[in-house]
């Protein structure tokens, strides 16, 4: 099928809060590794599904109950092939990407004793962060810390020094929230299965900017969130390798995620279901599925050049201000460009810009041990996604320069 031409004008179509006005100036959306917006077509999909064929799935003998059911799974197979998995059973749907990390933490609890280790970067999200230390709190595992290179990219000779026989996990971001550096997840895979250890590898940035391979990749473990890849909110996606999944003890108890209940035992039902006890999110989850319909509409690799292009034309006009100093230099980053500017706190950055209708994110970004690294409380952050332009990166850096001359 050809792919979806790149036209900006009907792209931004797709997305009419893209054309709405803040503080009487037309709104440049930049924080989209937060959050992207979503297109009509994944509003639409939510708002008729609900409209015309909703009920609670599986189980169900009536009519609405088997075509929601029909659609729930429809798009738990779309996820399937965005991530290029084995089958639509290695895919778990979970409330976003913070939950799907807990589910692992949780489903490899039994096979924690005090002393093992559990290696991470520096530059993860407190979501691949706090659920390892709940391992640690509770279980007596030990932490690992790998540190990034100057340039922020993964210091991977530290990453094979760090992992060895005691290392039960390795968790590792598949591209960082601020400094936009790519993992190497294939060769993180080879490092960490030689040790005999699992690897989660965390989407939730790189999937909608990478195409997605888990097979490729060899890791037990990757997750993905919906709402940055254009979906909704409260829906995000787990892979597992099935090996790797049948080890995993249940995450919650419930309806669907059994096989027999009776007074003095209880049998599990298999993966995907056995990690979704309860309704699960219906709408959300087809949602997800449309979000990569559309997605999955273009030729990824225009859409790259595109990101691309505005992060380069970010980053050379943002480096010719005085005092800016960017955090994240490694080649083939991301499009995500986070900045200080010497003497002004990000967050009042980001309150002056919004003056001027540019929507930036300011703050430690839920990455703090980054934070305690670079040597900052903060920073400010500004993310683009495929609807953005290239007079978009001009507006941002004019009010950025307007912001400088009110703060300095």
């Amino acid at each position: 099928m050809m792919a979806r031409a790149l036209d900006l004008q009907a792209i931004r179509a797709d997305f009419p809060i893209l054309s709405r006005d803040v503080n009487g100036k037309p709104l440049v959306y930049l924080d989209n590794a937060a959050s992207a917006q979503t297109p009509d077509a994944v509003l639409d999909c939510m708002s008729n599904q609900a409209r015309t064929a909703y009920a609670n799935v599986h189980r169900g003998l009536h009519t609405l109950a088997n075509e929601t059911t029909e659609a729930y799974e429809a798009a738990r197979g779309k996820v399937r092939h965005f991530l290029n998995a084995e089958g639509d059973e290695n895919i778990i749907f979970t409330k976003g990407g913070t939950e799907a990390m807990n589910l692992v933490a949780s489903g490899i609890t039994d096979m924690i004793e005090p002393g093992d280790e559990i290696v991470l970067s520096i530059m993860e999200h407190h979501s691949n962060i706090v659920p390892w230390h709940f391992l640690r709190e509770r279980h007596g595992a030990v932490l690992k810390w790998v540190p990034v290179l100057e340039d922020g990219s993964l210091d991977m000779d530290a990453l094979e020094k760090a992992v060895g026989p005691k290392t039960k996990l390795v968790t590792l971001t598949h591209m960082s929230n601020i400094l936009g550096t790519k993992t190497d997840a294939r060769r993180a895979t080879e490092i960490a299965h030689a040790a005999g250890a699992y690897i989660l590898i965390d989407g939730c940035q790189s999937g909608v900017h990478l195409d997605i391979d888990v097979q490729d990749i060899g890791c037990d473990f990757y997750v993905l969130t919906g709402h940055k890849i254009y979906g909704p909110s409260g829906i995000g996606a787990l892979y597992g390798r099935m090996e790797a999944l049948e080890a995993l003890r249940p995450y919650q108890g419930g309806g669907e995620m059994i096989e027999i209940v009776e007074q003095d035992r209880v049998t599990y039902n298999s993966p995907p279901h056995k990690f979704e006890a309860g309704t699960p999110p219906i709408l959300q989850a087809i949602g997800f599925g449309a979000a990569i319909d559309w997605l999955s509409a273009f030729d990824m690799d225009e859409v790259r050049t595109h990101e691309t292009s505005l992060l380069k034309k970010a980053t050379e006009e943002l480096t010719a201000i005085n005092g800016v100093r960017i955090h994240g230099t490694s080649e083939g980053k991301g499009p995500v460009l986070s900045f200080s500017l010497e003497g002004v706190h990000p967050h009042d950055i980001a309150q002056l810009l919004d003056r001027y209708g540019v929507a930036i994110r300011a703050g430690h970004h839920c990455a703090q041990p980054l934070m305690t690294h670079l040597g900052v409380s903060a920073t400010a952050r500004a993310s683009f996604a495929l609807y953005n332009t290239l007079d978009e990166v001009d507006a941002f850096i004019g009010a950025l320069n307007k912001a400088r001359g009110m703060l300095l």
